[in-house]
Parts: C-alpha cells; sequence; structure tokens
C-alpha cells in the first residue's frame, strides 16, 4: 500500500488556508455506513481523504461533495446517476464510479472506486448528441486520485484558471474503457 501521509499532510494545509473551517471528517462508522450504502469500497486515498481532511468541502473549484449526510452528496448523486440508467439500453453512467465534484454545465469529476488509485475521470455530457454516444462524455482526467491531487496543490490541473495562460495543460483524454463499462451497466437482458 502506498503511503499517502505527506499528500494528505499537503491537502489539509491547502484546503484550510483555501476554505477556512471545513466539515468535519467522516467517522469510521460513517464511513462504512457509505461504503454499505454503495455497495463499493472507497480507494484508500479517498476514504483518507473524508476521514482525515474532511466530508467534503476541499480541493478544485468548487470542492469535494460530502461523502453522505444531508443535501447534495456522493453517495446520493452516485444513486441519482445508476438510478437515470435503470431502464436505459444505453446508460449513461457506470457502475463504481463515484462522482465528487461538481464542475458546472453538468460535468462531474468522478473517481473510479473499481481502483485501488482512484482513477480521476471527467463526465463532459455537453457534446454528446445521442444516446448512443454516452462513451464521447467519459475522459481520463488523472491515472490516480493522488496524480488529481498533486495537479490541484501545484496549480497546474486543466481546471485551473490561468493554466492556458501559462502553456498547454494536460488536457483529459478519452477514458479508454468507456464504452465496455457503459455496456456493462446495461440492465439484465437490455440490448443496444
Amino acid at each position: 500500500m502506498t503511503d499517502f501521509d505527506d499528500l494528505v499532510g499537503r491537502v489539509v494545509t491547502r484546503a484550510r488556508t483555501d476554505s477556512g473551517e471545513l466539515p468535519p471528517p467522516v467517522g469510521a462508522e460513517e464511513l462504512a455506513a457509505a461504503e454499505a450504502a454503495l455497495g463499493l469500497t472507497l480507494p484508500p486515498l479517498l476514504a483518507r481523504l473524508y476521514r482525515e481532511v474532511g466530508n467534503g468541502g476541499f480541493g478544485p473549484d468548487y470542492r469535494l461533495f460530502p461523502l453522505a449526510g444531508e443535501g447534495r452528496t456522493a453517495v446520493g448523486l452516485y444513486h441519482l446517476e445508476l438510478a437515470g440508467c435503470a431502464d436505459s439500453t444505453r446508460p449513461h453512467w457506470p457502475a463504481g464510479v463515484l462522482p465528487v465534484l461538481d464542475w458546472g454545465c453538468g460535468m462531474y469529476a468522478a473517481v473510479d472506486c473499481t481502483d485501488d488509485a482512484g482513477p480521476v475521470l471527467l463526465f463532459e455530457p455537453n457534446p454528446v448528441d445521442s444516446d448512443d454516444n454516452w462513451k464521447d462524455a467519459w475522459f481520463l482526467d488523472s491515472g490516480s486520485l493522488a496524480e488529481w491531487l498533486e495537479k490541484w496543490l501545484s496549480g497546474t490541473g486543466w481546471f485551473e484558471e490561468d493554466s492556458y495562460e501559462r502553456g498547454d495543460p494536460e488536457e483529459p483524454q478519452p477514458w479508454p474503457p468507456a464504452a465496455e463499462r457503459l455496456a456493462a451497466a446495461r440492465p439484465t437482458g437490455a440490448r443496444g
């Protein structure tokens, strides 16, 4: 297992600088209840962020959603997105991908919880012109949550306001397993 102590410490420092007072972190029981509600185990670094930094309220731009609790949460949004796929032969949201941040305009940052590294994905539905093309809405933002956080901490992510003025920011690339993961999300017996 990778040691994330330094990274988590830097996230705490930046979060307190940016956000001031943060929501309290989730407890072990709250984390276990959220994972049970999701039917997923969070990648280790994501679990540590919610346990040691705060229940959302930190991170790039609009900041991470609370994991669970009142209002708009990662758990609630995950269930909402999957419910929107329940009867669809062309689901738009793959199982195991947890929305963690709202970029606005229907776009989300999401963590692939099927991989312990927690690849960070970008869901960008705006250019999708039909239900047949949902795979085109999914991009790999960073190969791991740690990499994504490092980009935020260093101010080098594509999402930074002045990143384009400084040169060529690394833009998210299409997520190769999108079509396969979305096909696996189809309801049993659905054809498409």
